[in-house]
């Protein structure tokens, strides 16, 4: 499923001062709805379909980079989100016995969890 890009509105608000093209000449121009396009600008890009705002974009001569992030990263990334989920969790269920756990014990549990996940199946990063 394709979700709306999030594009700066800036550049895009940029790009249409360069041009010199008014609102609904750009909705003329990107066969979008008037209205649609002045979402866009007003900065709710997230209200427009995907297609929409690539129409938007085309026509102001943009394009969108769909350029991928680094795997690694997004997955260490997500790794260490996962292991303070879960930390924290642990450290919930601890505080309601009575047994908190402290701030080094806390971290450590993060660190093993963080090595863990990323040790393990790909899929166990996804998961909530």
């Amino acid at each position: 499923m394709l979700t709306t890009p999030a594009i700066p509105l800036a550049i895009l608000s940029r790009r249409r001062a360069e041009l010199g093209i008014s609102l609904a000449a750009l909705a003329q121009r990107s066969g979008v709805s008037e209205p649609t396009v002045k979402r866009i600008f007003a900065g709710r890009i997230g209200e427009a379909s995907f297609a929409n705002v690539a129409a938007v974009v085309d026509a102001l001569g943009l394009s969108l980079d769909l350029g991928a992030a680094d795997a690694d990263q997004m997955r260490r990334t997500q790794a260490r989100k996962q292991a303070e989920r879960v930390a924290r969790l642990v450290q919930g269920t601890s505080a309601l016995e009575s047994q908190a756990v402290d701030e080094r014990a806390y971290q450590q549990l993060v660190e093993r969890t963080y090595h863990e996940l990323l040790a393990g199946p790909k899929r166990r990063l996804w998961t909530e």
